[in-house]
């Protein structure tokens, strides 16, 4: 076959219908009917030579042309698309290196062969770009619910139509109890977008929290509007959940918002999850306040915050203890995940057995370090006094202030605990001498006898030993271990020495040994200062 005046306009019918069924651009598919003429004419011309083709966009006619490029004589390689400087004068005017000659060619006549390779290299073309067009697509629709069509199931998988292409909901996806049949209408979450070889891959999912969310987003005005907002959610698919809601409008109550009129809103959401149960939490600011809110049903009667170590301690009544817990500890784990918080529940029976536990050894310990009477000791605890170096260095005024406590006996209680207190570091300093510490060490300012010893005990022995510790090593941590949050003890973590007291321990260390210029400290403070400024200022 020719491309003659014939079938030029032909050329361009196929492209544009091609292009319609596929909805792609039709000049994407005419430059693949261009690279796979040109693909053609060098099987007839030979390989080696540059051809290119042009279709005219109007009329269809295709050019065929044989492109050289000047260049230097070291870098002749291919004679057929290439040539020198010397050899171009023939065809050029003061030619120059990277100068390109073209000459029109005659076409050529596509033989069976060349016309089938013609056309898998055509096919390819406008399938590379329906599979570009589908994921530019589906990719700004991430993040989002669709609709579509199940097509059929492949192991546990759900393939479901979507319009211009298919996505796959994967069996950990699904709702546990629901199933689906073939033509069945199905919405979903578009979880992830992939681009990959065989064209782009779309994962759905029924069970990702987003997905409740932009359920509440559908069904909400103001929600869409953003005059609500969702700060998190925690599912457990198919059984219950837990959304925590903030109104920025002082009129509207975002918990009414979302249940709606006798809760058709909710109910909507409720019904598309197959009866999942929904509790929707005002959220706070405030941790504890918010987390009492996410344990509701329960009553909560006491919360204890621990911020550095990411965990909290609830205390409620015991008949509550249960219902805290909810089924299968299904009500505190959807509440630790929306707070995202390590949560530990006490009974009040419980918390009331562990601080009389804690008042007597802290009793037990006034009277054996002060020798002091079991009722003495007692009211030195119910005054809050935990230790010794709090009884020996506070303000005798706050002595003065216990009933039956004169400016004499006062005096006295200090005296025994500094007694004490002494004769613990001088102990602690000949044990730690005879285990080797080096003097370095003891003359450090912000250690105490009793540290040193601990820090010696974990072979910890000089200032370059100290110097070369992490933060978290001496102060405790927690990591992350298979999704499960685990305590690291630190060396002087029962010195209640806090992760940022560590720091500037270790570096006030770093800098005694000159290993760190605290002129380079002050330059990166004012880095990070100017970087905050900025920062402040594009907003």
């Amino acid at each position: 076959m020719a491309i003659t005046s014939a079938n030029q306009l032909e050329l361009l019918q196929t492209a544009e219908a091609v292009a319609r069924e596929k909805m792609i651009d039709p000049s994407l598919v005419v430059e693949a009917m261009e690279e796979s003429l040109a693909r053609a004419a060098k099987s007839r011309y030979g390989s080696e030579m540059d051809i290119r083709v042009s279709i005219d966009r109007k009329t269809g006619k295709a050019t065929f042309t044989r492109v050289r490029t000047v260049v230097e004589d070291e870098e002749l390689e291919n004679y057929q698309a290439e040539f020198t400087v010397e050899q171009a004068k023939q065809y050029m005017e003061d030619p120059a290196v990277g100068d390109v000659f073209e000459e029109e060619v005659p076409p050529v006549e596509l033989g069976r062969i060349a016309a089938q390779s013609a056309k898998q290299v055509i096919l390819q073309k406008v399938r590379e770009a329906e599979r570009d067009r589908q994921y530019e697509e589906f990719i700004d629709r991430e993040g989002t619910i669709i609709n579509g069509v199940v097509k059929r199931e492949e192991y546990g998988n759900v393939i479901v139509d979507v319009g211009r292409g298919e996505a796959i909901l994967r069996r950990n996806e699904k709702i546990g109890r629901e199933s689906h049949r073939p033509n069945d209408r199905i919405r979903a979450y578009i979880k992830e977008v992939r681009r990959e070889a065989r064209g782009p891959q779309i994962f759905l999912s029924r069970t990702a929290p987003e997905f409740m969310a932009e359920l509440f987003k559908m069904e909400v005005p103001e929600i869409y509007e953003g005059i609500i907002e969702i700060k998190a959610v925690a599912r457990d698919p198919g059984s219950r959940a837990k959304i925590a809601v903030i109104s920025y409008d002082g009129g509207i109550d975002p918990v009414g918002a979302c249940v709606g009129m006798r809760g058709s809103r909710v109910q909507a959401v409720v019904n598309e999850l197959q009866g999942e149960k929904i509790d929707i939490i005002p959220w706070n600011e405030d941790q504890p306040t918010f987390l009492v809110n996410a344990l509701q049903p329960a009553e909560v009667s006491k919360v204890v915050l621990d911020e550095e170590a990411g965990k909290i301690e609830i205390v409620v009544p015991d008949e509550q203890l249960s219902l805290a817990i909810g089924r299968r500890g299904q009500n505190v784990r959807l509440a630790s995940q929306l707070t995202n918080l390590d949560i530990d529940i006490t009974t009040e029976s419980e918390d009331s057995e562990r601080r009389q536990k804690e008042f007597e050894e802290r009793t037990r310990l006034f009277m054996a370090a002060l020798d002091l009477d079991e009722f003495f000791a007692q009211l030195l605890v119910s005054e809050g006094f935990t230790n010794l170096e709090e009884v020996a260095y506070v303000e005798v005024d706050e002595l003065l202030s216990i009933d039956g406590v004169d400016e004499g006996t006062a005096e006295e209680l200090q005296a025994r605990a500094r007694d004490v207190l002494e004769e613990r570091a001088r102990r602690a300093i000949e044990a730690a001498q005879e285990m080797g510490v080096e003097q370095s060490l003891f003359d450090f300012e912000g250690l105490t006898p009793e540290m040193i010893l601990a820090l010696a005990e974990d072979d910890v022995k000089s200032l370059e030993d100290f110097a070369t510790c992490a933060d978290w090593e001496l102060a405790g941590g927690w990591t992350t271990v298979d999704g499960q949050r685990v305590k690291d003890d630190g060396i002087l973590e029962s010195f209640d020495v806090s992760l940022e007291e560590a720091q500037i321990l270790v570096m006030n260390a770093r800098i005694q040994l000159g290993w760190v210029d605290p002129a380079d400290l002050e330059a990166d403070e004012d880095d990070a200062v100017d970087g905050e400024d900025e920062e402040g200022a594009e907003v």
